[in-house]
């Protein structure tokens, strides 16, 4: 890897415009293990010109010879894996097996899935008289979040790249080296200059100067819901496109009949998984009444296996270990009763926030409605289905969750009934092409697969 004081700009390693610097921070050891440069408006205004003059040509070139470029993007970042992994463990936190797997091997097959999908892409079609014409927005501001530092990167590039946009990226600052490999992996595999620019900065100051840049055609941007109204705010100023994927407060819904031990294992498991940095995380376990207690005794012996700074590792910062600490001690407060973890710090160095799961949660509860975005549980009670349906579409967020039932069909009727954008039912897994985002304050567009994809295509029609 190149060295960190630089960022990727027309196809080219330069300086930022000012001397500032962020801190890269090792979560599990609080050691500064590099600073990259603290990019500026103009640092961003440099790279969308670059962006914007690489735009005709690259939106010109045959959906194949894209597809060729996004196939050498997949091998240049499956070349970097162990690199990757190991970055994504010294920035993040993340256990090295989580990074290897998930972290680092995710976003290789997503990246492969967009080269297959640009080469047999329907990007004209006839409807009655008419052609109609799916053509590139322009030129994308990609902000992402530092959870998953490469999955959210690729998740964006790739379909714009897809399509024939251009993008000028501005990744966390607390997650920023992964990017940097990114940019060596987009190099590697032969982008034209401008195609993809990296700019390495504050939120405050290069993300809000991408968003509000005249040059900038959309704004994808994954984070809290907070700054993405922000984002919002700004975007529809000048009627500028946006694709918002925001919290979530997920519900994982165990309905009477169904496979309880699975369902609390599975559950306990998904919001443990990053550390509980996961916007998808079923961080709410809805169970009947008559089971409650039996799922509450399964839940507090599955997070046992769970051993901080092994299995979970830290959260990215101490100002998110803060905030963590500062929702449980809440949980505490308003009457939920703890039956693992707690607000104590578990080690006294490294980020780190003991896996937590509380019991006699209400929906009205704060730990209930706002998202913790840490390695917390909440446990409700229902009475009945209907019951079960009301809390579980009870919060401003309606991003993913889960339904298990005695039958498949079981849990697809109240699948269907819930206001949130993915569902997995009775453990389904993953699916890389199928589409991700959220209803009501979880977002804007999809990303993943073909209607991720579209996100970054507008339509003509032509009349004959």
């Amino acid at each position: 890897m190149r060295a960190h004081d630089e960022m990727y700009i027309d196809g080219a390693w330069r300086p930022a415009a000012g001397r500032d610097t962020i801190a890269v921070v090792n979560p599990a050891d609080e050691r500064v293990i590099a600073r990259v440069p603290a990019g500026t408006a103009e640092d961003v205004d440099a790279a969308v010109r670059a962006a914007r003059a690489a735009f005709p040509a690259w939106a010109a070139t045959p959906p194949a010879e894209r597809a060729a470029r996004l196939t050498a993007l997949a091998d240049a970042l499956a070349a970097r894996k162990d690199t990757l992994a190991e970055t994504i463990t010294a920035e993040l936190g993340s256990p090295l097996p989580l990074s290897q797997m998930v972290h680092a091997g995710v976003p290789v097959l997503v990246a492969a899935s967009y080269a297959e999908l640009a080469a047999r892409y329907a990007f004209e079609e006839r409807i009655g008289n008419s052609t109609v014409l799916l053509e590139p927005v322009g030129v994308v501001g990609a902000i992402t979040p530092w959870n998953y530092p490469l999955h959210q990167i690729v998740a964006k590039v790739a379909p714009a790249l897809a399509a024939g946009c251009t993008v000028v990226l501005k990744p966390a600052e607390d997650t920023p080296l992964t990017a940097q490999l990114f940019a060596e992996a987009t190099e590697a595999a032969g982008l034209p200059p401008g195609v993809f620019n990296l700019v390495t900065g504050l939120g405050p100051v290069a993300g809000q100067a991408l968003a509000e840049h005249e040059g900038v055609d959309l704004v994808s941007f994954t984070g809290s819901t907070a700054v993405g109204k922000r984002i919002g705010a700004i975007a529809g100023a000048a009627v500028k496109r946006v694709a918002l994927e925001l919290g979530g407060k997920s519900a994982n819904v165990i309905l009477p009949g169904a496979d309880l031990a699975k369902a609390v294992n599975v559950g306990i498991a998904n919001v443990m998984t990053n550390s509980g940095q996961t916007c998808s995380a079923w961080t709410r376990m809805l169970v009947d009444a008559e089971r409650y207690d039996e799922a509450v005794e399964l839940a507090a012996n599955a997070v046992t296996k769970y051993v901080v700074a092994e299995r979970v590792g830290p959260l990215v910062n101490a100002a998110q270990q803060a905030r963590v600490r500062g929702y449980i001690a809440r949980g505490v407060e308003e009457g939920a009763r703890l039956i693992a973890g707690g607000p104590d710090a578990p080690l006294q160095t490294g980020f780190y926030v003991s896996p937590t799961v509380f019991a006699d949660v209400t929906p009205d509860m704060t730990i209930a409605q706002e998202e913790i975005f840490g390695p917390v549980v909440s446990i409700l009670r229902y009475e009945d289905v209907d019951d079960a349906l009301r809390i579980a579409n009870d919060t401003v967020y309606g991003l993913a969750g889960a339904v298990w039932a005695a039958d498949d069909e079981e849990a697809v009727a109240f699948a269907r009934r819930m206001d949130t954008g993915q569902v997995d039912i009775n453990g389904g897994r993953f699916n890389p092409l199928a589409p991700f985002g959220g209803y009501k304050q979880s977002g804007v567009g999809r990303e993943l697969g073909p209607h991720g994809l579209a996100e970054y295509l507008q339509t003509k029609s032509l009349q004959f």
